[in-house]
């Protein structure tokens, strides 16, 4: 039996792979001047002015979703008699996870015949959403719910996730780092180095000195620990910043060149968190990459 694949804002895809997968989307939720917010495809917004916006001193707030709200988010599926993959952000950096896993064990109840999984990607962005994609290829390939799931698991443990950002603030205004003494102390032009852990929180491992540097090491990790690049499909995001971006994809294709390479600007929930300027790379290397400095 086939299964819905289910996801959050988080996961960063555009609207047309969302169509293209048949994926269901529930937005995180953001607020400006007390005014509410949300965004599904993270294309569809205006990126470029809302993080200058940011620049020049725009706070942005963002809340938890509810278990009721994901409560309404499976029953769709569930009441067209479909098992439910929900695919969501990582545990180690938001609490949304644990609204899902909450609401799961309600609609359990309520929907005893079916079954609910919910996974914790222990990723953000494309670190989540290439997990997604991953979700509805098993799936359109005929895999069922335990095969989709055991294969993920496998690829959440083997995603390594590495990120620079210009202003350490947004990260630390809203607790999203988990080893904050590694960074304070950063001066003007030195830039941080920051990663996944093994539980899904942001860690800091390295200061550079000048941005295009900080870029250049962050390939340089690719080089080092990515496995099979011709076989994946690896992921950058942006906040503002598409030249850089696009110097990272060229630096990537160099010596070992992925088979296509996702770029995505962070839509504006996960991407108030990290802040304009922000830069992050995704891809699959080999079993305990994530303990990788």
């Amino acid at each position: 039996m086939s299964f819905a694949v289910m996801t959050d804002s988080s996961a960063n895809l555009p609207g047309e792979l969302v169509k293209k997968y048949d994926l269901s989307v529930i937005p995180f939720h953001y607020y400006v001047n007390g005014e509410g917010f949300t965004c599904v495809d993270s294309e569809s917004f205006d990126a470029e002015s809302f993080y200058q916006q940011i620049r020049e001193g725009l706070v942005v707030n963002t809340s938890l979703v509810s278990p009721q709200e994901y409560e309404d988010f499976f029953e769709k599926p569930l009441s067209e008699g479909k098992d439910v993959l929900y695919v969501g952000m990582s545990s180690g950096i938001s609490g949304s996870y644990n609204s899902s896993r909450l609401a799961a064990e309600a609609m359990r109840k309520k929907y005893p015949s079916r079954r609910i999984e919910v996974l914790d990607t222990l990723g953000a962005s494309l670190g989540e959403g290439l997990i997604v994609l991953r979700a509805a290829l098993c799936r359109d390939s005929g895999l069922s719910l335990s095969d989709t799931l055991a294969q993920l698991r496998e690829h959440i443990i083997n995603m390594f996730q590495v990120f620079t950002v210009d202003d350490l603030m947004h990260l630390r205004r809203t607790g999203r780092l988990s080893n904050l003494s590694a960074v304070i102390g950063t001066v003007l032009r030195i830039k941080p180095l920051l990663k996944g852990d093994p539980e899904g929180k942001i860690v800091a491992f390295g200061k550079i000195r000048s941005r295009r540097k900080t870029i250049e090491a962050i390939a340089a990790r690719y080089d080092q620990l990515v496995v099979r690049p011709m076989e994946q499909i690896i992921g950058i995001a942006q906040a503002g910043c598409r030249e850089d971006a696009a110097y990272l994809a060229e630096l990537l294709r160099k010596n070992h060149p992925p088979k296509e390479i996702l770029t995505v600007q962070y839509e504006p929930v996960t991407g108030s968190h990290v802040g304009p300027g922000a830069l992050a790379l995704f891809f699959e290397g080999a079993p305990g990459v994530r303990e990788t400095v």
